[in-house]
């Protein structure tokens, strides 16, 4: 991402507002991009990192592994750098053929899809929480082993309880405790991601830390 000199100013107020935290390196320059994305600081005890999760998502992206998203608002947040990067694939739960079925929404049906077809693909899932929920059930039936599960949707009923089951799956995550959440929180993520790990594979060939 290209930094302007307004960037630079508004990251330093986050720096200076949030100022004491126990969140790695890495796990910090995400939060900053959430923050500056929504002007939230609630999201510095919201954002949750899995064990080795950056890690992970780091490497699927230098390896150019699939990126499956719930909805266009996150497509087309994320492609710009990633086109500038690693050039993945990414491709939209919305825009997967798939048949009518009235017993899921269009985008659990449509992420379902594609998780079938890219298994082992980075899901990231920021507005549908019908979408999270179909990616929970298949990797609790071990049917996909994602390299990493991003998952930010806001809601009222039971969000929660599908972010929760996101923390306690086997898949790597990246998620936002509560009712909180939007695309435009997981297109920040990606983004910050994206450039962490092109600094460490994409220029230099390091692993991140």
């Amino acid at each position: 991402m290209e930094w302007h000199l307004t960037d630079a100013l508004s990251l330093a107020i986050i720096d200076r507002e949030i100022g004491a935290h126990v969140f790695s390196p890495a796990e910090y320059e995400i939060l900053r991009r959430v923050i500056y994305a929504t002007a939230d600081f609630e999201y510095k005890a919201l954002i949750g990192f899995s064990e080795h999760a950056l890690h992970a998502g780091a490497a699927a992206l230098a390896a150019r592994s699939t990126i499956v998203v719930d909805v266009p608002m996150v497509q087309v947040g994320i492609t710009p750098n990633i086109q500038n990067t690693f050039a993945n694939p990414v491709y939209c739960s919305m825009d997967a053929l798939t048949r009518p079925q009235k017993e899921k929404t269009r985008a659990a049906w449509g992420i379902e899809t594609l998780a079938r077809r890219y298994p082992e693909g980075i899901f990231v899932v920021g507005q549908a929480q019908t979408a999270l929920s179909a990616i929970i059930e298949l990797i609790e039936a071990e049917e996909i082993r994602p390299a990493l599960v991003i998952g930010t949707p806001s809601g009222f009923m039971e969000v929660d309880v599908a972010k929760a089951r996101l923390k306690d799956s086997m898949a790597s995550n990246i998620t936002i405790d509560g009712r909180k959440g939007s695309a435009v929180v997981a297109a920040a993520i990606v983004n910050g991601l994206v450039d962490l790990a092109w600094e460490a594979y994409g220029k230099h060939g390091n692993v991140v830390g």
